[in-house]
């Protein structure tokens, strides 16, 4: 035998063990998945996720540090004791009032199902597998708070992959700030002393309106939205308290900077025109935009598409991997890839409850299974099997991104 025919079929062989360990371990994916979907838990409270996610592990042999560096819905799992680390990432939050529509269920399972099928391969690729539970991506920056404290630090390759109404590969996401805005003033009979009263109300509503024409003059690629949570106690109150969160995103956090200036000062002028004191306090530090290890990306397409995937979607229905995240300040330290995974479900999209329904059922189940394969597979074909990282040195900015939104 030759030696090319030698290495094709060590590698065929790789990968059929990586498909049985994958389909074995299916059906128990499968019950984690809708656990997760039928028990949706916010940022920072995933107290059932974690745990499950924790057990599962440690049934297949992983060491599980519970509440990592101090935060109690994270974990860090560890099976091996390898020179190459390989970081696996399992987000189980939910979205209020919509549960699991941006299918972190699906995220889980597949984390969760690679890293089983990895440490298999542990010894022969001299490889350290870790899962790391991640709380609060929707909003409440958990990544970044891990990466405060450490975490991820030295990792060969970090990998997850999100579902999507479509197969999409590279992440392109904006960068994005998540704010907390209120306005204070002063309470009054609406109809008997109304000059006694300073409206928060009106502030917001001027605010509003200076933001719907600084819209106009903004760049392609930026992203100005939010709600307001308050208006008020009563109508015939004038407003003393309002309060909102918005979102100011841009293609890096260079260019955020100067639109959150922009923006801060949309909020100012509804103050200044009502009288009323302003405060903008952040959610958390802002999510950077992605950098993409491109060796490792080009694995995974190939492994994908072994599995059935296409990655020829229309752009517009393609446009989930502009949604911002936290791995993004991740990918800024390790090389990274976060491809999209699809559900086959468009028009039905990412936070829509629609979405939520099809992260459950057929096109989830098999998502689960492709998922967990191609990036167990691409992790092997990375470190190689000599357990030598072939990077090109190639964790480069995206290019340039597509239109989308979370």
């Amino acid at each position: 035998m030759t030696a090319e025919a030698t290495t094709t079929a060590r590698a065929q062989g790789v990968r059929e063990r990586i498909l049985g360990n994958v389909a074995a371990q299916l059906p128990t994916l499968i019950d984690y998945s809708e656990r997760l979907h039928a028990n949706p838990e916010l940022g920072w409270q995933e107290h059932r996720a974690s745990e499950w996610t924790a057990e599962l592990l440690e049934q297949h042999g992983f060491a599980v540090e519970r509440g990592y560096l101090g935060f109690p819905t994270a974990l860090r799992a560890v099976f091996g004791d390898g020179g190459r680390r390989i970081g696996l990432m399992a987000e189980y939050d939910a979205l209020p009032g919509l549960g699991h529509a941006c299918g972190h269920n699906i995220i889980s399972a597949i984390s969760v199902g690679a890293a089983i099928a990895l440490s298999a391969f542990a010894v022969e690729h001299d490889l350290t597998v870790e899962l790391y539970g991640t709380p609060a991506e929707e909003g409440g920056g958990g990544k970044i708070e891990l990466l405060k404290r450490g975490a991820f630090a030295g990792l060969d390759l970090a990998m997850m992959a999100h579902p999507s109404p479509v197969d999409a590969a590279e992440a392109k996401p904006f960068a994005v700030a998540h704010h907390h805005v209120s306005y204070r003033g002063k309470s009054a009979h609406a109809a008997a002393y109304p000059d006694q009263g300073v409206n928060a109300n009106d502030a917001f509503v001027v605010a509003q309106v200076a933001l719907g024409m600084l819209r106009q003059q903004l760049r392609p690629g930026t992203r100005v939205h939010g709600i307001q949570t308050r208006g008020g106690e009563a109508p015939n109150a004038i407003p003393e308290r309002t309060e909102g969160r918005w979102y100011v995103r841009a293609e890096s956090l260079a260019e955020l900077e100067v639109l959150e200036e922009r923006v801060r000062r949309c909020f100012e002028a509804g103050a200044l025109a009502s009288g009323c004191e302003l405060e903008i306090v952040p959610e958390s530090e802002p999510y950077s935009e992605f950098r993409t290890e491109h060796r490792a990306l080009q694995l995974y397409i190939r492994h994908a598409e072994s599995l059935g995937r296409h990655f020829d979607a229309p752009p517009e229905q393609a446009t989930m991997n502009r949604a911002s995240t936290d791995m993004g300040n991740v990918s800024q330290l390790v090389p990274a890839i976060h491809p999209y995974i699809g559900l086959g479900c468009f028009p039905a999209a990412n936070h829509q409850p629609e979405f939520a329904a099809h992260c459950v059922g057929d096109a989830a189940n098999r998502a689960i299974h492709d998922g967990a394969a191609a990036l167990a597979l691409t992790a092997l074909d990375y470190v190689g099997p000599s357990g030598s990282v072939g990077s090109s040195g190639s964790v480069e900015p995206s290019e340039t991104p597509n239109e989308g939104d979370r």
